[in-house]
Parts: structure tokens; C-alpha cells; sequence
């Protein structure tokens, strides 16, 4: 995950092992295979995608919506009723995804993501009912 992560990110990408503490704690499960994965954590009726990537080459082939269903269908099965994610305001794919998937914006974080530039962007919480 690692490995697809920085291939992924423009961001500082996340270490192999901040994806095994994440995978150990409770609730955490992921889904994807080598070209693509989802994160997710559970906490009672509540799911929250922690990250979502696809490695470039793989891009446009319906990983990520495919990933999203997954997620989605699992962390209901695990009990969630409601989903969460926030993505980066600059990041027009991923938001036509969520949005695609039924995802409204319900809240504004100013200035939470930095760029490699030094320039804050600010992150928009998304959320939607599962089935």
C-alpha cells in the first residue's frame, strides 16, 4: 500500500508503517489488490475512508469507483449507516468521483492540506448514507 501510495500522492505519501498501525487498530480494513487500494476504519455506525490510490498507469479504468462500492458494501456489513472522507479542494477527480458516488459536502477544513509549494489548501468533508 505503501508503495502504491507514493506512486499515487503528490502529497508526503504514508510509510509502510503507518499503514500497518492503521491495519492493526480496531475497525481498520482495507481493500484493492496491486494497482489499487481503499483504507477504511468502522467506529460503531460510522465509516470514514482514510485514503483511496491508484497507481498512475491504472488510472481511468474504474478502480477507484469499483473501490469505492467495495468499501462501501464492507463497512456496512460492519454495521456503518453513514460515510465519511475529505479530499482537497484542488483535486477535481477525486471530488467528481465522491460526487459521483453520492457523496454532499457538509463542512470546510481552511488551510488543512500543504503542498509541497508551501500553498494551503483547504480540505472539503464529504458524507453520505449507506444502503
Amino acid at each position: 500500500m505503501a508503495a502504491i501510495h507514493a506512486a499515487a500522492s503528490d502529497d508526503r505519501p504514508w510509510s509502510a508503517a503507518e499503514f500497518a498501525a492503521l491495519l492493526a487498530s480496531p475497525g481498520c480494513f482495507a481493500t484493492g489488490d496491486v494497482r489499487a487500494f481503499a483504507l477504511v476504519r468502522v467506529i460503531l455506525d460510522e465509516a470514514e475512508l482514510l485514503t483511496i490510490a491508484t497507481r498512475p498507469q491504472h488510472r481511468r479504468q474504474g478502480l477507484a469507483r469499483a473501490l469505492m462500492a467495495d468499501w462501501q458494501a464492507e463497512a456496512a456489513r460492519r454495521g456503518a449507516t453513514r460515510a465519511f472522507l475529505e479530499v482537497a479542494a484542488d483535486n477535481a477527480p477525486a471530488r467528481a468521483l465522491y460526487e459521483a458516488c453520492g457523496y454532499s459536502q457538509t463542512g470546510r477544513r481552511r488551510g488543512y492540506y500543504r503542498r509541497g509549494t508551501g500553498a494551503a489548501v483547504d480540505a472539503l468533508l464529504m458524507a453520505r448514507t449507506l444502503p
